[in-house]
């Protein structure tokens, strides 16, 4: 059965509906949805000595499907335009101090840890959504593919830890917790923060577009730096 590409697509979907249900029945930090899911794919995919190539390739159209659902955060940030407007300059600032660290911390412990010059331009990006952030890597020398790895992963932990941080810290106003999880955790954190608050999401969201953007325009003339100066 598994040598055929059907199967890929419902079980996904399965294994993804069945992990939310018991992350939200449980309420566990380490029980997020998305890690559950891909521990379960990983380990199903080994087991049956399935090809990564061959089960995406009956799943293609969940990954088709992620720019359409980035798109639709920005309902929730049309919502607060009026807030945002009011706010744009505070907004950009701490957007731009955000991806600036974001880019600098990861690229210099990955450096001083002995990474190589290509791992530490396919780390840099990983605080952006992965199709900006596979961009980035590739026009900065890195690989695209480890890149999307790290933006995973960083997704993750963010949805995980973000709020316990945030609570432990007692930062309360979903303004400054939104645009820290967009900043540091792009869509996985943005999605959930829009769980936990309508406004959280909303500005997790500008957080999320805007932290892309400056990125993209900034990266190739910060690693350079980086390198010249760490490497």
């Amino acid at each position: 059965m598994l040598n055929h590409i059907w199967w890929s697509l419902p079980f996904t979907i399965i294994v993804f509906l069945l992990a939310r249900k018991l992350s939200q029945k449980y309420r566990l930090t380490i029980l997020n949805p998305l890690l559950i899911s891909i521990t379960i794919i990983i380990a199903t995919l080994l087991i049956t000595h399935t090809s990564y190539s061959h089960y995406f390739s009956g799943s293609r159209i969940l990954n088709d499907l992620l720019q359409p659902a980035v798109i639709a955060l920005a309902l929730p940030l049309y919502e607060q335009l009026h807030q945002i407007r009011a706010q744009w300059k505070s907004i950009i600032s701490v957007c731009f101090i955000g991806s600036l660290i974001a880019m600098v911390t990861g690229t210099a412990i990955a450096l001083w840890t002995g990474a190589s010059v290509e791992m530490a331009a396919s780390i840099l990006p990983k605080s952006v959504t992965t199709p900006i952030a596979m961009a980035v890597s590739q026009g900065i020398g890195g690989i695209p593919a480890i890149s999307a790895a790290c933006v995973i992963l960083v997704g993750i932990f963010g949805a995980m830890f973000g709020h316990l941080l945030f609570n432990f810290l007692r930062i309360k106003k979903p303004i400054a917790r939104g645009l820290a999880m967009g900043a540091a955790s792009h869509a996985v954190g943005t999605a959930r923060s829009a769980e936990i608050n309508y406004i959280e999401g909303a500005y997790s969201s500008l957080a999320l577009m805007t932290c892309g953007i400056i990125t993209s325009l900034i990266a190739p003339f910060i690693f350079p730096l980086i390198i010249d100066l760490l490497h």
